[in-house]
């Protein structure tokens, strides 16, 4: 199985690459199509959202139920919606809210679902959706934040005059601690985001805006019905760069970790208990992709990141949670109108046991959503490198391309798209990164390369496996590496006389790698009298030389032009013999 598709649906006809492969995904019922992207997406379902703005997403888990919020917020006297899908994507229901609706967060036991509202916060029990309030609030003009930790519910009021200046609202964290209304005393700038975590903690994060050029990250305690701050991060230096662009953020599955979708940086991964940046990060999303959402698998095996992106570039990556572990990521595309253009900030959950990632995408502008519901593979299979790797040319030389050849083989269905292989090359000066390289469909692949080095070379070949097929064990070859050739062709005449002279012209030419200065020819004479040595000769910029010299006695003279060769390079020699006159 490759490492990313993108599904074929029956009742919804998508575009298709020219080639296409179907299979099963192992207890997962998928027929998978390759699309015409580098990247795709498997899909169980893609859904489009009967939506025009988004504000929350909550994944119920126990009756498998998705909600989904369309906040709403352009008018105050806006009504909301709430649109219930369950786990394959059918559609429950559209649920009809008296006032624009923002956050959503589900109970500790999923019993009920709550939705924060212009001015109360109302429930909706998860079985019969039926709709109850909860409690009145101070009045939200933006749209709201909710988070369930501790067994209180949290959420926050932002309120602005007018809609065009919500990004710098002043928001207050608000909570119904103990069946009461509750202002905490927490507040800041911009539409303040929460996310609840195990062991009874809730992250706050504030989005970068005019009045906060250094936003923070803070972890709460929630224990008892009280709210105690703990850690607490901004991340911009000392000139003001690196300040953070909040877009996501989320728990690892035990809680000791913290990740988060950062625009301006990528992917953060923190420790919980100091929000320090971790040992281990993980790579950076695919040049072109910003980061708008993050969220780890209930399982703990996969963190998916979420990403706007343009054309061919991944908006989803799918890859394990541990960032220790290279297997390469599931790479997700989304492109045109059936699909979205890009993962919505705070646009993802997943199933509890790690089965689904549900993801909301929109487009380019913000104004049309879709849901994707998305299944990691439930089976990987074996892949080897068979019978060696060769090379050519036969006989490797310094500044020249050489070429690699081998052959990989995997288990299981056909990959929908290419397999990659990564190559190094090491030699007396270290360990080369040679990048990577496509594997075709019949198993073989190329690895080009041009060693720089004499000596021998040590080619490693590496299939790291991605979410589909486990590694394969690395080869090697040996490469022993010659200096590049060089060349010296005269031109001479025949005879030449003591009074007019001679004159021979010639061609230098070196293989390989360019030398780092002209060429600088040694010029001999032979006679009758001797050996001397003539003025040295600089070769032109186009390999071409000319020697002149005035002979100092008649009969045969030999001269001899000659290069000493460098640590890349051959030497080499040529000879022309001319008989003088008078």
């Amino acid at each position: 199985m490759n490492t990313a598709h993108r599904q074929n649906t029956a009742h919804r006809p998508r575009r298709l690459a020219a080639t296409l492969l179907a299979t099963a995904l192992a207890g997962a019922g998928l027929t998978v199509a390759v699309a015409p992207a580098a990247h795709a997406a498997a899909s169980e379902a893609v859904v489009k959202l009967p939506i025009s703005s988004y504000s929350a997403l909550a994944v119920d888990s126990v009756h498998q139920r998705v909600f989904i919020a369309d906040s709403n917020t352009d008018y105050y006297l806006n009504k909301g919606t709430i649109a219930v899908y369950d786990f394959q994507g059918g559609h429950l229901a559209t649920l009809q809210t008296p006032a624009h609706v923002s956050g959503l967060a589900l109970s500790a036991d999923s019993g009920k679902l709550h939705a924060g509202l212009r001015e109360q916060i109302q429930t909706y029990d998860t079985t019969t959706l039926e709709p109850a309030v909860v409690a009145s609030t101070y009045t939200d003009t933006c749209g709201r934040e909710l988070a369930f930790s501790g067994g209180q519910l949290y959420f926050t009021t932002p309120y602005s005059q007018y809609v065009g200046t919500c990004a710098t609202a002043s928001t207050y964290l608000d909570g119904i601690v103990d069946g009461l209304h509750t202002r905490t005393g927490w507040n800041d700038y911009g539409k303040l985001e929460l996310e609840a975590g195990p062991g009874d903690r809730m992250l706050m994060g504030q989005p970068r805006n005019d009045k906060a050029a250094n936003p923070f990250l803070t972890v709460y305690d929630t224990r008892d019905g009280a709210l105690v701050r703990g850690a607490a991060r901004r991340f911009a230096d000392a000139a003001g760069n690196g300040a953070l662009d909040l877009k996501d953020m989320a728990f690892s599955t035990d809680g000791s970790k913290v990740a988060v979708a950062d625009a301006g940086h990528g992917t953060r991964l923190l420790n919980t208990d100091d929000l320090s940046d971790t040992a281990n990060a993980y790579p950076a999303l695919p040049a072109g992709a910003t980061a708008s959402s993050v969220a780890f698998s209930g399982d703990g095996k996969y963190l998916a990141r979420g990403a706007a992106a343009t054309g061919s570039t991944p908006d989803l990556l799918l890859q394990p949670a541990d960032p220790a572990d290279t297997t390469a990521p599931l790479e997700f595309v989304f492109e045109g109108s059936l699909d979205g253009d890009r993962v919505a900030p705070r646009g993802m959950e997943w199933s509890a046991d790690g089965s689904r990632l549900f993801a909301v995408t929109t487009n380019a502008v913000g104004g049309q959503f879709w849901l994707h519901i998305i299944q990691p593979p439930a089976v990987q299979y074996d892949t080897r490198f068979t019978g060696g790797l060769t090379h050519s040319p036969a006989q490797a030389v310094a500044g020249e391309p050489l070429a690699l050849r081998g052959s990989l083989e995997s288990d299981g269905p056909a990959p929908g798209t290419p397999l990659k292989v990564t190559a190094t090359r090491t030699d007396a000066t270290g360990t080369h990164d040679l990048g990577t390289a496509t594997v075709k469909a019949d198993g073989t692949f190329t690895v080009l390369d041009e060693p720089d080095l004499v000596g021998d070379a040590t080619y490693t070949v590496s299939f790291p496996g991605d979410l589909t097929h486990r590694p394969a064990e690395d080869i090697t070859h040996t490469v022993t590496v010659a200096k590049a050739p060089t060349s010296i062709a005269l031109t001479a005449p025949d005879e030449g006389s003591l009074d007019a002279g001679i004159t021979i012209t010639g061609t230098f030419t070196a293989q390989g790698k360019a030398l780092p200065d002209r060429a600088v020819l040694k010029v001999e004479r032979t006679d009758r009298l001797g050996t001397g040595t003539l003025s040295s000769v600089t070769v032109a910029a186009d390999g071409t030389f000319t020697v002149e010299d005035i002979p100092r006695t008649r009969r045969d003279v030999t001269y001899t032009v000659s290069w000493p060769g460098d640590d890349l390079h051959t030497p080499s020699t040529a000879s022309a013999a001319i008989r003088i006159t008078r």
